[in-house]
């Protein structure tokens, strides 16, 4: 099937995998399905401007409640990655360069007609892109703050694999947060993220505050991947080290059976002892909870953080 010179594959490196069964929901990972007629407002205006969403692409469960307050995380560049993580529902395939050019301005748009106060804007890996996609988010958030100047901005940027200038790009173009998600402890990177690198994760973090230390700088990690309690501590350090302000911390929830199966479903316990462990250990603020994700409840985070750096230097 081809599209706009793309060529769409749903994870083929997994479909000759037999299926990875997971073990069932525990009671405290169940969401309602959505119902409410803001949700459905939202859904509207995206698909009249044209938009892909991680909410969707990635089977998020919180989407009725996210939809229902408005709230929207934008995914930009198109709905094909050319990478194939082992957790991810985002189709995978060859985009073939194809960007499209009222992308930034549908962006804005949204982000104007919904009244968003925070708008949160990602994208699928484009590593078929010189720039990894970067020019993109420039001009997506050059256009939020000309047509919706008082929302503020988040990135949740790929690693453009090592592309020469590609950060900065994104730096200069001053959004409020920038967030780059770990996703999980060292370890298991071959097998989670094959095409990602831990430390040049953590580098790009730590290198976009060094560009501009007034942005705020995010991570988020997801658990029962297969790693262990004890390997989630020296993780945080080495963001803590990075200079991470904010750190995620949620449940992995198995999109199909051709995916990485859960190995374990934490408890809320476990994720309350993540927060109070990563706020001792320096982070401004932790969110960790299971149905916690990267974008979820950002502009109630973003507002904290600020409170918390003005609370800091008043």
């Amino acid at each position: 099937m081809t599209m706009n010179n793309t060529t769409k594959l749903r994870h083929p490196e997994k479909a000759n995998k037999p299926d990875n069964p997971s073990p069932r929901k525990p009671p405290w990972i169940r969401v309602k399905a959505p119902t409410s007629r803001e949700y459905g407002e939202t859904r509207k205006l995206i698909g009249e401007h044209k938009l892909h969403t991680v909410c969707e692409e990635a089977a998020c469960p919180n989407i009725g409640e996210c939809w229902s307050r408005k709230h929207a995380s934008v995914m930009i560049l198109g709905e094909i990655c050319t990478r194939a993580c082992a957790f991810c529902n985002v189709t995978t395939g060859k985009p073939g360069g194809f960007i499209d050019p009222m992308e930034p301005e549908n962006t804005a748009l949204t982000a104007a007609k919904l009244g968003l106060k925070h708008i949160v804007i990602t994208s699928v890996d484009r590593d078929d892109l010189p720039d990894g996609g970067a020019l993109q988010f420039a001009k997506c958030i050059e256009k939020v703050r000309d047509l919706a100047p008082r929302t503020t901005i988040e990135v949740l940027t790929p690693d453009f694999r090592g592309k020469e200038g590609a950060l900065e790009i994104v730096i200069a173009a001053k959004p409020d947060v920038f967030n780059h998600n770990m996703e999980t402890v060292s370890r298991i990177y071959p097998e989670i993220r094959p095409g990602a690198r831990y430390e040049h994760s953590l580098s790009l973090l730590r290198r976009a505050k060094q560009l501009d230390p007034t942005i705020f700088t995010k991570s988020g990690i997801m658990v029962g991947l297969g790693e262990t309690k004890d390997e989630i501590f020296p993780l945080m350090d080495d963001l803590i080290a990075a200079d991470v302000d904010f750190l995620t911390i949620g449940q992995y929830l198995q999109p199909t059976r051709k995916h990485v199966a859960i190995d374990r479903f934490v408890t809320p316990e476990e994720f309350e002892e993540y927060k109070t462990i990563g706020l001792d250990k320096g982070f401004a603020l932790v969110a960790s909870t299971p149905l916690t994700r990267s974008s979820y409840h950002a502009d109630d985070d973003f507002a904290e953080l600020q409170k918390l750096r003005n609370q800091k230097q008043g």
